[in-house]
This record gives structure tokens, C-alpha cells and sequence, in this order.
């Protein structure tokens, strides 16, 4: 019989009262893992409030043909910080902020291998997504020339070059997104550095969970994914000030040049996001379905598989600028192999959910609604991924709709089942079910009334990136229904908030189990204390907390 030997008991801790002073300096100072993850968790989500209500303003703009709420220089201004604030201040510190709350909870480790380098990269990050947002007030005013950043999260050259991006907008931008992902890779390295050299003893690679795993690739994709696109902004900026002519056709520069730079980066970069979403399913459905992770070897396999893969897709997003039959073809066929994996991921979520005792809690709501919408963006993803397809669609709203069900009804549904399945070990709380609920339902209902129209839009030929459109062309219904479903997304959003802020003062007292899970974070207390365990514990399986309190249960007699 597997036996975890450790203390259930912790000593018990002296009420000292702090000043306010006292208290937020100890959490600008901290290089504690957990207070650095909730930091991370909260400003992504902070930033997630700010471009939200960016997309909003650009649906609303959207509603109606021919409308005039904001002009074309605004909008784009819009939806380049809508994108970039999501993708490089939404998703990549929520990839950190996990990493960093759970991974040393989970393998046992009192913190994460370098401290001092972990709040190192909280902070650079901030100060990286500041100065992105700087460039409100030093270039200019929202309305003022050279104000925020035009260029699309995507930059394109050469329209992002000096001669067509006049000002310092652009200039913050690649400041800011390189500041920022100095932040997530020296995140990276740590979680790489902690996972393989600070597990308890007896917690063997193979006894790892397996949301330490997904994240061990995940941050090893950022290590591989992120330098190009420093590099290429750094010739960016050479070419901006310097005239380097990297990407100045006229100078004898490829604008295609910096498109295989940020691509290169960019479609990793999707997995790079949705990975969490996959590591926080891999351990909210097992607790959920009362059963173990059907499949567990082959789904860490499929991970592996995915992040190799994925270093080899980037120009299906290039179909339409000209490349070689053979090219668009090798592009199109190492897309349809990553889906793959994609698909063993998909069936072991739901073999695990087949047959078990579900319990149909917020977490677990937000699990199913993952599956059902991510199985429809893998769909609309092999599709594209025909070339000849995608020359009919490329530039359209179908592949707007495409990548906001990978990333919003997908990254977001898995980080909010996360949020709620540990939000009672981080405050010693429970949230509201009620409430919880009511989010989830509003929230699915909204996002799928937004994205699913778009995907008729873009079939009936409605381009991307347009600020206004005439009327006449069939776009009008899709586009009323699409932006009624953001006022459905902002009230599930509202209540959200209110219930996280409302838990964490009169939520009921959780315990240190409340879902009677195996992984190592639910042995101590909720909220752990800094130094997590007051003996590290000694594993002798995969799953040692049910190890411990199921000793005599025959399904759970296997390594």
C-alpha cells in the first residue's frame, strides 16, 4: 500500500498586526511563489477588464452599418491594444501566475528554485504592460497623432515601419511587448529549473502531476518561442531610427521576412496559451468525475507531441502571401498532424467524465464548456488549415471567429475553472456557487452569441479589420447579434468580480480539502503558509493524498 509520509498538523501562527504601509510593502517585496502567482493572476485580470472593454467599444462600433462612434484612427488603435493586451497581457502572465502558485505546491517544494529572479519577472512584466500603455500619454492622446499603437498586435511590416507609423506609438509597442516577455521567460526558466530540480523525494517524473507537466512544456515553448519575436523587434527598431532596412522592400528589405519572424513565434505562442487550460483540465475533471485521468501516459505523450509540433506550423498563417505549392503544402499537412494529439487530449477528458459520479460544480461547468467550444475551434482550425480554403477566407471574420473560440471560449472557460477550483486554497474560502453558475451560464451564452455569427460573416465575405461597412451586404444581422452577446460576456464578467471580491470576505470557511482531491497542495492549509510544508513530504505514488485517505479502495492500487 502507497503511504505519504508527512504531517497533517501545522504549527499554529501568531496573530501580528501590520499597518497598511507595512502590509502592501510586504507584498512589493515578496519573492514568496504563491503572492507572486495571485499578483500575476490579478493583474492579467485587470488587464483582461481593460481590453474587454476595448472590444466592447469595437463591437458596439460594429452594430450598425455605416456608424460613426469612433472614427478609423481610433479603432485601430482599439483593436491593436485589445489584441496585444490579450495576448501578451492576459494570457502570458495567467500562464505564470498558475505556474507559479501551483508547480511548487505540487511537487512538494517549499518555493520555486530562484526567488528573487520569480519577482524579478513580476515586475518587469508590470513595468513592460505600463509602458505599453504609456503610450496613451506620451504619444499624444487617444485621439492625438502618433497616440496609441495602430499596426495591429501583428505589426505588420512594412506599415509598421517609420515611413507609415509615424510618431512614437509603435516604438512603445515594441518596447513594451519586449519588456514584457523578458518578464515571461525569466518566469519560464524558473518553472523549468523547479519542476526538474525541486520535487520532494519520491516524486519521480513519471509521479509528476500532470498540470506541472503541461506547464514544464508550456515554459519550455516560451524559452524557444519568444526570442525571435525579441529579435524581430529589435530589427524593428533598427529599421525604425537607424534605417537598417531589414523589412524596407524598397531598400532591398522583406516585408515576408518579418512575417516568418512573428509567426514563427506567434503559432506557438497559441499553444504557449491554451496549455494552462489544458493542465488545469487534467486536474479539475478527475476530482470532478470522482475517477483518475483516463489515459495518463498518452496524455502527457500528447503534450510532448504538441509542443514539438507546434514549432513547425507557423506559415499556415501565411497561405496568401505567395509561397511555393510545396511550402503551403508541408504547412497544411503539419497542421493537420498537430490535431492529432489535440484529439487524444480531447477523447481522455471525456473518456475520464464517461462513467464517473460527476459533480456539476462551476469548475467542472467551465470544463465542459471547454470541451464543446474547443472541439469547434479545432474544427474551424483544420479548415483553414486547407490552403486553398483558406485563400477564399483569409483576412475574413470566420478567422476572427476561429481564434476567439480557441482563445477566449478556450484559454478563458479553463483559466476561469482554475480560478474557481483554487480559489478556496488560496483565500481559505468558498466562493458562491449560485453566483458562480450564474457566470458561467451568462458568460457561454455571451461569448458563443459574439463569435458563432462571425463565422457567417466571414463566409459571406465580411473583411477583418474594417471600422465601418455598407449596408446591404448581408453582414448587418450577424453583426447585431454578435455585439448583444458582449452585454451578455460584461454581465458574467460583473458577476464574477463580485464574486471573488464577496467570497474572499464572507465566503464559508473552506478547509484545507474542500474537493477531496490527491495532489500535494490540498495537504496543507488553506491558504498555505509561506514556507507551504513544515516537513517536505515523501512520495510513493502518483496520487499520494488518495493514497493516504483511501487506503483499502482496489481502483486506486496502480502506480
Amino acid at each position: 500500500m502507497a503511504t505519504v509520509d508527512y504531517p497533517l498538523d501545522r504549527p499554529p501562527v501568531k496573530d501580528t498586526e501590520f499597518s497598511f504601509s507595512q502590509a502592501l510593502y510586504s507584498w512589493v517585496a515578496t519573492v514568496d511563489h504563491k503572492r507572486l502567482g495571485l499578483m500575476y493572476i490579478v493583474s492579467a485580470l485587470l488587464f483582461f477588464v481593460v481590453a474587454g472593454i476595448m472590444a466592447a467599444v469595437i463591437r458596439l462600433q460594429l452594430m450598425f452599418p455605416e456608424n460613426d462612434l469612433v472614427g478609423p484612427a481610433t479603432y485601430n488603435r482599439l483593436f491593436t491594444m485589445h489584441g496585444t493586451t490579450m495576448v501578451f497581457l492576459v494570457g502570458m502572465p495567467m500562464v505564470a501566475g498558475f505556474s507559479n502558485y501551483l508547480v511548487p505546491l505540487m511537487i512538494g517544494a517549499r518555493d520555486m528554485a530562484f526567488p528573487r529572479l520569480n519577482a524579478f519577472g513580476f515586475w518587469i512584466f508590470l513595468f513592460g504592460g505600463l509602458l505599453l500603455y504609456y503610450s496613451y500619454i506620451g504619444g499624444g492622446g487617444l485621439q492625438g497623432a502618433g497616440s496609441a499603437p495602430d499596426v495591429g498586435w501583428f505589426a505588420y511590416a512594412p506599415l509598421s515601419e517609420g515611413a507609415f507609423s509615424r510618431g512614437s506609438a509603435t516604438d512603445y509597442w515594441a518596447l513594451g511587448v519586449m519588456v514584457a516577455g523578458i518578464g515571461s521567460i525569466a518566469s519560464a526558466i524558473n518553472v523549468i529549473a523547479t519542476a526538474l530540480c525541486m520535487r520532494c523525494p519520491g516524486m519521480s517524473l513519471s509521479r509528476m502531476p500532470v498540470f506541472v507537466w503541461v506547464m514544464l512544456i508550456d515554459s519550455w515553448l516560451i524559452v524557444v518561442a519568444l526570442p525571435p519575436l525579441t529579435a524581430g523587434q529589435i530589427m524593428l527598431m533598427l529599421d525604425r531610427h537607424l534605417h537598417a532596412n531589414f523589412f524596407d522592400t524598397q531598400a532591398g528589405g522583406s516585408a515576408v521576412l518579418w512575417q516568418h519572424i512573428f509567426w514563427i513565434f506567434g503559432h506557438p505562442e497559441v499553444y504557449i496559451l491554451i496549455f494552462p487550460a489544458f493542465a488545469i483540465l487534467s486536474e479539475v475533471i478527475p476530482v470532478f468525475s470522482r475517477k483518475p485521468l483516463f489515459g495518463r501516459p498518452a496524455m502527457v505523450g500528447a503534450v510532448v507531441a504538441i509542443g514539438f509540433i507546434s514549432l513547425g506550423v507557423w506559415a499556415h498563417h501565411m497561405f496568401a502571401v505567395g509561397m511555393t505549392s510545396w511550402s503551403n503544402s508541408f504547412f497544411a499537412a503539419s497542421t493537420m498532424f498537430v490535431g492529432i494529439p489535440t484529439g487524444i487530449k480531447i477523447f481522455n477528458w471525456t473518456a475520464t467524465m464517461y462513467g464517473g459520479k460527476l459533480r456539476l460544480d462551476t469548475p467542472l461547468l467551465f470544463c465542459c464548456g471547454f470541451l464543446l467550444q474547443f472541439l469547434v475551434a479545432g474544427l474551424t482550425g483544420i479548415m483553414l488549415g486547407v490552403a486553398p480554403f483558406d485563400w477564399q477566407l483569409h483576412d475574413t471574420y470566420f478567422v476572427v471567429a476561429h481564434f476567439h473560440f480557441t482563445l477566449l471560449l478556450g484559454l478563458v472557460f479553463g483559466l476561469f475553472a482554475g480560478i474557481y477550483y483554487w480559489y478556496p486554497k488560496a483565500f481559505g474560502r468558498m466562493y458562491n456557487e449560485k453566483l458562480g453558475k450564474l457566470h458561467f451560464w451568462l458568460f457561454c451564452i455571451g461569448a458563443n452569441l459574439t463569435f458563432i455569427p462571425l463565422h457567417f460573416a466571414g463566409m459571406l465575405g465580411m473583411p477583418r479589420r474594417i471600422y465601418t461597412y455598407p449596408a446591404g451586404r448581408g453582414w448587418e444581422g450577424w453583426n447585431m447579434v454578435s455585439t448583444v452577446g458582449v452585454f451578455f460576456q460584461a454581465a458574467g464578467i460583473l458577476f464574477f468580480l463580485w464574486t471573488m471580491v464577496r467570497s474572499a470576505f464572507v465566503g464559508e470557511p473552506a478547509g484545507d480539502d474542500p474537493w477531496d482531491g490527491w495532489t500535494l497542495e490540498w495537504a496543507t492549509s488553506s491558504p498555505p503558509p509561506e514556507y507551504n510544508f513544515e516537513k517536505l513530504p515523501v512520495v510513493r505514488s502518483s496520487r499520494p493524498l488518495w493514497d493516504l485517505k483511501h487506503p483499502h479502495d482496489p481502483d486506486w492500487k496502480f502506480e
